[in-house]
Order: C-alpha cells, then structure tokens, then sequence
C-alpha cells in the first residue's frame, strides 16, 4: 500500500511527473534555499528526495522575501527531450499586493544543471505549462486581483480573479496571442493551482480552491476546446475533507494527475494533519497520493467511491516499503551540507555557512538577527514528525550578549522557540531561552528561563529539545559532564505551525530542527557545530 503522506512534513502543492518508470513530484519551498524540492520514485510507495534546482543568485534571490513568499506551487513538466520547471518568486504577502513573477527553467536531466531562468509574467501565481498532442504549448496561471471587485473571477473571493491562460513560443520564450481568463472557478471560491491535461478529446482542469485551510479542496472542470467553456464536475470536488473534520487527512487540495504505464490512474494533493485540542498542523502541509478510477460519464474520481482522501491507497503492486531509521546523525563531514538541510532567502550561503574551514564541522557565521528577512546564518531540517528529539553540540565563545548560537524549533520571525548560548553581564557565558509564540505584527520575544544558567567560559555545550505532539522542552550539559539538564519551562511547540499565531492563513509552510547563530554587533562571530542528531519519538 501507499502510505499517505508519501512525503512528511513540509512539502506542499505537489506536482507529479511520469518519465518512462520514474515519477518525480516537485513541491513549495517557500523562503528556504536552495528552491523546489524534487523527489522520486519508480514505485509509488518509497521517495527520496533528488534535487533541489534554484540554486543560483541568477535563478533565484528571496533577500527580503516575507515569510511565507517565495518559491510559490512549482509545475514540472516533461516535452521535447527535455524537463520543464515553471515557478513564482512571490515578494509580497500582506496587504493587496503579491508581486508574483513567474519563470521557466529547462534541464535535460532531473539532477544536472538547470538552465538560467526565462521571465514569463506578473499576472498572477501558480504557473502551469501544458504541452498539448499538436505540439503547442500553454501557460496557465491564477490572475490576482488587488482591488475590492471582480469581474472575470468569483465574486466570493475577487482577488482570485480566475485562470488565465495563453500559448508559450518556446522559440522565441515569450508569450503570444490572446489572454483568455478560461476559468472562473466554483462557488467554493480562491480559485487557484491550475493543472491542464487532455484525454479522449477533453481538456482536463484540476485547480485548488478554498484557501489553504481546512476549505482547501481540489476542483475539477473540463472542456471540449483548451479555452473553454469548462464545466464543472457532477461532485465539484475531486478531492477535499472540508465537509468531513474526522478525517486523518485535512486541508486536502492543490494537486495533479498522472498515469502509470498500464494506465492506472493516481491524483497528489496537498494535507495537513493536525492535533488536538487546536487542530494545529505542526507538520505542515505534506504531499500525499490517491488512487482514481475514470467512469463512464468521462469523470476521475477516487477509488474509494468519495471525496475523501484515504491514509493508505493501493500501489502498483510489487514495491518493498524502506522505512526510513528512527534516528538519523549528522557528522557534517565530507564538506556538504547534507541533503536533508536548507537555510533563508540568501543565494550566497559562502557568507553564513562553511564545512572546510574546521573538517567535519558545521561552521556559521553570526550575521542578521534569527528574524531578518535578508541574510540570518540558520540551517534547519524539516520536522517529519509529531513527536521528536533533537540534539547537537556548539562551540562559542560569545564576547557580548549580541552573539548568540544555539538550537531551534523553528517557522518564521514570529514563530520559533530556541536554547541558546550568549554571554550575560553578570552570569558571564550562559544557557538560556529565545520565544516567540505568534505574536504579530510585532515579533516581540519572551525569555522563558529569563538570564538563564551560568556555564563555563570554555569549552563544548550539548543542546538539546524535545517534542511531544504540542509541547516543547529544551536541555543543556557541559559535555562530558553530568546528565541533560532541563531548562525553562515546557513551551507551546503548537505554534510553530500554520495555524500558529494569526491562524491558518497567515502563514503556510512548515517546522523545521536546526542551528542558527547570529550577531548584531556586526563583528561576525563564528560558531561551529560537530554534529546534529534528529530522532522519531
């Protein structure tokens, strides 16, 4: 069986693409860097995690992108001997504005090089290139609307003011002919995360409605011509769980059609799964599979007869489950950042990160405060579960309380929790605890252990956090020298997520475990980490 989500943790609003046997589903990165995570499978059942191809300051800067902006829904494609990423750098969230450009990069294979991007529009985000059977090529994407009324999209939501589509010249890489506003979306509302495919005769659109919330579903239309007029499916939706709170998967929508070799069928959507009491999703929104059927009346649907989606879904038969080890250690050698990391906006990670200057160290350099949206030395790793432990170990000898270094439970600049190293004027260098639990529009911090433990002067600090569904409890120890010691209080460990602070809406991406330093003297004070250990509780 499948086992649903295919891909814990932060992963959202999966593209799925199908190469012979390889499949490969492109997902959000948001403001982490390097952007677009691409995973892949021959199998439907096990994903690792092959490329991440925004690599470049020329392909991508988010210096001073907002939380929750970014890399936005990319659309992977395969046509012409070759791999098609389409994908939006958003620079503005709050407010009327989104300032969404959208870009093409090419690559002959998943892992090479990519190509230098290729502008396309500004119209609107969630791009979608559709290579239709006569060769031509279209672009799709939401328009978004800044003003108060609408007249090409829902009157419900107008700044989703419906999907545009146009033809791509991959001659000339630019766009030509008419704009046609083809879909206007259903009742539902916040049209958006538009996929176009073609089967006996019709065109095929899946889009996202709802809002990424708990509304959030995946609509479907289709048509006799590519510019409509669409009509909508007999149930609207193809796949949603808003009608259904019970559900194991919530927040089901924005995803895309694909087809095996033998011509069975499957669907990914996006998912969160929250916990109780406040149905916050600490894992954020993950990608997950289902399995359709199509029926006589020329609709997909499940293959379980709903709407819903299911945990677990029949795959191609055949597949060996590798489940992934309960703990995973990090000794940062061999002069990579492993896989499984990523940092903030910058495109120039020379100037946070090192793993040379101190072999088989992760060496920061203290930069920007942990909040800044331009240039913060953190490197994380995605929270892949519920319940979890943490650990590492730092070297740093602060010479004032601007230089700090320690561990995060990290989502933005309004929402972390951390155990730091830093120097106080009276304890001299010391543990203590950095919070921020939501507070918006001020990002103002709390220090729940207050100055903190005085240690050492010198000498390595093991750090450490745990987890537990909603609760967070952070530790030290002078290493080599007693037994973990808890510090502070237990910490609400549910707000780092979506619905964190202002709500479901406010922000949506996901936790991560990591290191950070920072130093706002300016002095750029180093710290080095020898390892980091991530363990499934």
């Amino acid at each position: 069986m499948i086992r649903n989500p295919i891909l814990p943790g932060f992963n959202p609003d999966p593209s799925i693409c199908r190469v012979g046997d390889d499949y490969y589903i492109a997902t959000s990165t948001f403001e982490w860097y390097p952007g677009v995570q691409i995973h892949h499978s021959r199998d439907l059942v096990n994903w690792t995690l092959v490329r991440r191809p925004l690599e470049r300051a020329s392909q991508l800067d988010m210096r001073g992108n907002p939380d929750s902006c970014g890399i936005w829904a990319p659309c992977l494609s395969y046509a012409d001997g070759q791999f098609w990423l389409v994908y939006t750098d958003v620079k503005r969230f709050d407010g009327n504005f989104k300032d969404a450009h959208n870009y093409i990069v090419t690559s002959p294979t998943i892992e090479g090089e990519w190509s230098e991007p290729v502008y396309v529009n500004s119209s609107g985000f969630d791009p979608s290139l559709f290579h239709d059977e006569d060769g031509r090529k279209w672009f799709i994407n939401m328009q978004w609307n800044h003003r108060t009324e609408s007249y090409g999209g829902s009157p419900k939501s107008p700044a989703f003011d419906g999907i545009l589509l146009q033809e791509w010249d991959a001659e000339t890489k630019s766009l030509k002919g008419p704009i046609k506003n083809i879909f206007a979306g259903s009742p539902l509302g916040l049209v958006e995360g538009p996929h176009l495919f073609r089967k006996n005769g019709w065109y095929y659109l899946t889009t996202a409605e709802g809002g990424t919330g708990y509304d959030h579903a995946v609509t479907m239309a289709r048509s006799r011509t590519i510019d409509g007029p669409y009509e909508l499916h007999p149930n609207r939706h193809l796949i949603t769980s808003k009608d259904n709170p019970e559900a194991v998967l919530q927040r089901a929508g924005h995803g895309q059609y694909v087809e095996t070799p033998d011509g069975q069928v499957y669907h990914t959507h996006l998912c969160g799964r929250p916990l109780p009491p406040k149905r916050r999703c600490t894992l954020g929104r993950e990608t997950a599979l289902q399995k359709c059927v199509w029926r006589e009346d020329g609709w997909l649907y499940l293959e379980n007869g709903t709407t819903v989606p299911d945990v677990e879904v029949p795959s191609l038969g055949g597949a060996n489950r590798k489940e992934k080890p309960v703990r995973t250690e990090y000794a940062f050698d061999g002069g990579k950042l492993p896989d499984d990391f990523q940092w903030l906006r910058t495109p120039q990670p020379e100037r946070i990160l090192n793993l040379t200057e101190r072999p088989g160290h992760l060496r920061l350099t203290g930069r920007e405060s942990i909040g800044s949206w331009f240039e913060q030395a953190l490197v994380a790793r995605r929270q892949e579960h519920h319940s979890f432990r943490a650990e590492t170990v730092v070297e740093f000898a602060p010479d004032t309380y601007q230089q700090v270094a320690g561990l995060t439970h990290y989502y933005n600049r309004h929402k972390f929790h951390a155990v730091v190293v830093t120097l106080h004027e009276k304890l001299g260098r010391c543990v203590t605890i950095f919070s921020c639990d939501g507070d918006y529009p001020h990002g103002r911090m709390s220090f729940p252990a207050e100055a903190g433990v005085a240690i050492p002067a010198e000498g390595r600090v093991q750090l450490s956090m745990e987890i537990r569904d909603n609760d967070l409890q952070f530790f030290w120890q002078t290493e080599g020298k007693g037994a973990w010691q808890p510090i502070g209080p237990v910490l609400d460990a549910g707000v780092i997520s979506d619905e964190g602070g202002r709500g479901e809406h406010g922000s949506f991406t996901g936790a991560f475990a990591g290191v950070f330093a920072f130093d706002t003297s300016g002095r750029a004070k180093t710290a080095d980490f020898d390892w980091f250990n991530y363990e499934e509780l």
